[in-house]
This record gives structure tokens, C-alpha cells and sequence, in this order.
């Protein structure tokens, strides 16, 4: 799993690249940590390459938004493939986050 986190245009974007499975989430929640310290900007989260997400990524994530809104802002997830996203839907997650193509 790769995580690429850049600010652009006023946001904070991180680029998620391979398998968000149960193995990488320890890393990938370190790698992330300035998503989570992060008080003052919208997190715009980059999913176009990213294959799967286990329970323990979908964890991660729940997280950040919980942090975000904390602070007023927003998360959103861009370019989810349709297995993804189905995993969203059936864990009721598609109606926490907000979403772009």
C-alpha cells in the first residue's frame, strides 16, 4: 500500500495506491497521521488506485472523518471502483462520507 499526502489548492489530498487490507492498516495509519492532526483544511481522499479495503481500512477512515468534522471540515472520496464502493454501500458508510468522480 502506497499513500502519497500533498496539499493542493487548499486542501490536503492523499492518494491511496494498492490494498487497504488488515496487514497494511497499522502503517497506512501512521503514514496518515497528518490527516488526523490535521485541524484547519478539507481532506480530499484519492481512491483511483486503490483494488480493495478491508473492516480495518474502513476503520481508518471513519477516523479521519471523525476528526475532520470535528474541526468543521469535510472529507471526501474520489474514484472508488464499484467493488469499493459496494463495500461502502453495504456498511452504510455511502451515507457518511461525500463522494466525487
Amino acid at each position: 500500500m502506497k499513500i502519497t499526502i500533498n496539499e493542493i489548492e487548499g486542501k490536503l489530498v492523499a492518494i491511496f495506491e494498492g490494498e487497504l487490507d488488515t496487514a497494511a492498516a497499522i502503517e497506512v495509519e501512521k503514514e496518515l497521521n497528518p490527516l488526523y492532526e490535521n485541524e484547519d483544511k478539507d481532506i480530499l481522499i484519492d481512491c483511483e488506485k486503490l483494488e480493495y479495503i478491508a473492516s480495518s481500512g474502513l476503520r481508518i477512515l471513519l477516523g479521519i472523518l471523525k476528526k475532520a468534522k470535528s474541526h468543521g471540515h469535510t472529507v471526501i472520496l474520489k474514484g472508488l471502483n464499484d467493488e469499493i464502493k459496494n463495500v461502502f454501500k453495504m456498511t452504510g458508510f455511502i451515507n457518511l462520507f461525500e463522494f466525487e468522480n
